[in-house]
């Protein structure tokens, strides 16, 4: 298996602090990889490191079979990425931007700059000075930035922020595009699970700077990922019921709430309502659903306050 990105226990420590921590990741060649994490989790911090704009404390980083030291340049000039808001020289045209940008990477391609803005649809304001864009034209500006030179390996982080729903999906396509066509690996972090789900081959999970689980989306969909999912004011009582009465086990508390989601489907929801309303569980609703990437996810950044038996 040929992978173009991997870290090795990677150690970020800021204030005698681990922001990031012992995480091994392994981004394998022409995928997408869903980075996936809530606010402040560490995936910024892990993909600055990845472009050698901040040095770990501890661990390795590996690109395309290469260590990543401070003067792994060649390698770099591999590379795209859009880390956080993307910057530019605001009075300057988007063009004028991108020239800019491929001067300093050595790359001389008189058609690459027109080719990334049409793929971003930007194909249009070429002269128009980046302080007149707006936060969603920078997005496409800072992506189209990144994939002028051909990348082998394009790192964005949360690079349809501030996009309405037609850009998303036009990014969504485009992204699948430069994996499946142009052989490109991707790691993205997103916030956007559904969009995560629709277009990642792999992902990462990471909560408190540590990796929860790297796992593959064939894998997700490959699970029974059915489940009932019960709305009661009384999810203390539920949980007696469920397990001394219907004798279930494989089921949760989704934390702060009175939602439980019971994974053993041998007891149908008819027969569920009715063992709850007679034991005097008061049930809102029930209902049957499937299992998204967004429950996967949440489940492993929240927990719950009850086991759940092997799935």
């Amino acid at each position: 298996m040929s992978y173009v990105l991997r870290t090795h226990h990677l150690t970020k420590v800021y204030g005698g602090k681990e922001v990031v921590s012992d995480v091994s990741m392994n981004v394998k060649k022409g995928e997408i990889y869903g980075f996936l994490g809530p606010n402040g989790a560490g995936k910024t911090t892990i993909m600055r490191m990845m472009t050698n704009l901040v040095k770990p404390t501890s661990g390795e980083i590996e690109i395309m079979g290469e260590k990543l030291t401070h003067s792994s340049y060649e390698v770099l000039k591999r590379m795209g990425n859009m880390i956080e808001n993307p910057v530019f020289y605001d009075k300057m045209t988007a063009q004028q931007n991108l020239e800019l940008h491929c001067e300093y990477m050595g790359y001389y391609n008189k058609n690459a700059i027109g080719e990334a803005l049409k793929l971003v649809n930007l194909s249009n304001v070429e002269r128009k000075p980046v302080k007149e864009f707006s936060l969603g034209m920078k997005q496409r500006l800072g992506i189209a930035r990144a994939i002028t030179t051909k990348p082998e390996l394009l790192i964005l982080d949360e690079p349809i922020n501030g996009l309405d729903p037609v850009g998303i999906r036009e990014l969504r396509d485009l992204f699948l595009m430069l994996s499946k066509q142009y052989g490109i690996t991707l790691l993205i972090s997103s916030h956007i699970l559904g969009e995560m789900e629709q277009i990642a081959d792999t992902i990462g999970v990471i909560r408190a700077g540590k990796l929860a689980e790297e796992v593959s989306m064939d894998a997700i969909r490959g699970k029974n990922t059915e489940y009932i999912e019960l709305y009661t004011s009384d999810a203390t009582k539920a949980a007696f019921v469920l397990e001394n009465v219907l004798h279930i086990s494989n089921f949760r508390i989704t934390e702060g709430s009175g939602v439980l989601r019971i994974y053993d489907l041998k007891v149908p929801p008819s027969e569920l309502t009715r063992s709850l309303i007679v034991n005097g569980v008061p049930v809102d609703s029930i209902n049957r659903k499937n299992h998204s990437l967004e429950d996967y996810f949440m489940e492993l950044i929240q927990g719950g306050d009850r086991h759940v038996a092997s799935r």
